[in-house]
């Protein structure tokens, strides 16, 4: 079970000693990464990721491997507090800057030049750049199962099914009309 991909040589060491730790429990089920993932709220590529040290697991994703892995209660708590040392050393992914509404132009950089709407030269400050959000290159993952997850809110109805609404109105009402005029 141990061919596991060598991990970056960059990682901090809480963290290479977090997924180490975290491949041998995967490796104790015996289980493949696609039957670990029928058994937790994870995905096999969610466990490739976490057991590759390309994305930090969800405390939750710790948790159910704990479980499925039959550790006891010390053991486990053993995990969370790797998990916490680990999560708290992971190399932040790369993030990249959206624009801001409305402007024109190229990025927005920390202390870069750049046009204003104006057209003029603007030399922005750090703190005016960093108000801007930041989406994660990596997908976040769910850190609730599926089960858990709060209800999502109902979507408007389409106007295809408005259109069709519509025409069945219309055909019950000429139907009612050519009838009374039939008996008429």
């Amino acid at each position: 079970m141990g061919a596991w991909q060598p991990l970056p040589d960059d990682l901090p060491p809480e963290v290479r000693h977090f997924v180490e730790q975290l491949r041998q429990l995967k490796d104790r089920t015996g289980l493949s990464l696609v039957a670990l993932g029928a058994r937790t709220a994870y995905s096999k590529s969610s466990w490739q990721r976490y057991l590759n040290a390309t994305q930090p697991p969800p405390r939750q994703a710790v948790v159910a491997l704990c479980r499925v892995a039959g550790t006891g209660k010390e053991e486990a708590e053993r995990f969370g507090v790797r998990w916490e040392l680990a999560v708290q050393a992971w190399p932040k992914p790369a993030t990249v800057p959206t624009k801001p509404e409305g402007a024109g132009g190229g990025g927005v950089g920390g202390g870069e030049e750049h046009e204003n709407r104006e057209g003029h030269e603007n030399r922005g400050s750090r703190e005016e750049h960093e108000k801007h959000e930041v989406y994660e290159v990596y997908e976040d993952d769910p850190t609730l199962p599926w089960w858990d997850a709060p209800p999502k809110k109902p979507e408007p109805p389409s106007r295809r099914l408005l259109v069709v609404a519509v025409v069945l109105v219309a055909a019950l009402v000429l139907t009612a009309v050519i009838g009374a005029l039939a008996l008429g």
